[in-house]
């Protein structure tokens, strides 16, 4: 993995928790492409466009502060990044999950392509 492309990977992430938690469309803008497709589910039809997702994101928005997000990275390429992250949410109750990202930066650092797979752990009983 190239340390550069890492580095580079960790801003982006580093932007993505920074608009999770502000919900302030430039920081969200900021991400994405203009032409950028951005999945919640891997089977899901994209959100196509970063106009588009700024829309949906704050439509599906979290509560900024209510989630914390660590996260590693699995492969790192000059195409592609993997990263595997778990969220936890500080809701009432709280909740925890597991995810897996795929996303594709431009030469820029902006997503051009983003699938998240996620699951849910199980509640304590």
């Amino acid at each position: 993995m190239s340390r550069t492309r890492i580095e580079e990977l960790a801003s982006w992430i580093d932007g993505y928790i920074r608009a999770w938690n502000s919900n302030d469309p430039d920081d969200i803008a900021s991400l994405f492409t203009v032409d950028a497709e951005y999945r919640t589910e891997p089977f899901a039809d994209p959100v196509e466009g970063r106009d588009a997702i700024v829309a949906y994101w704050l439509a599906n928005s979290d509560e900024p502060g209510r989630t914390t997000f660590a996260w590693t990275p699995v492969v790192v390429t000059s195409n592609v990044a993997v990263v595997e992250g778990t969220t936890d949410y500080r809701d009432d109750p709280p909740r925890t999950y597991s995810n897996l990202w795929v996303l594709r930066l431009d030469g820029s650092g902006r997503c051009t392509s983003f699938t998240e797979w996620w699951m849910q752990h199980p509640t304590e009983i």
